[in-house]
């Protein structure tokens, strides 16, 4: 998988901890979001990525699924771009 990052619903979730998964900070976080939300949000910064039916090995009974896009770069970076993209859906 060289040149993709995997992105799940709880990198993004205000609700959670940073111990619990959140990945970006609680003020570019939104409220329960989902892979649909997500996905909108990638594509928003017009990244090729595409959705699976996997879930977050901590979250394994929610079945919430994942996005993976196509990046280079650091995740971190990738994180803040999607997070930024996702700030307008609250």
């Amino acid at each position: 998988m060289k040149g993709q990052r995997i992105l799940y619903p709880c990198y993004f979730d205000a609700g959670l901890t940073r111990g619990e998964g959140r990945r970006v900070p609680r003020s570019r976080a939104i409220k329960e979001p989902t892979v649909a939300d997500i996905e909108k949000a990638v594509k928003r910064c017009r990244l090729l990525c595409r959705t699976e039916q996997k879930c977050h090995p901590a979250y394994w009974w929610k079945h919430e699924g994942r996005i993976v896009v196509s990046w280079e770069q650091g995740k971190e970076k990738l994180l803040a771009t999607v997070a930024g993209a996702l700030e307008g859906r609250r």
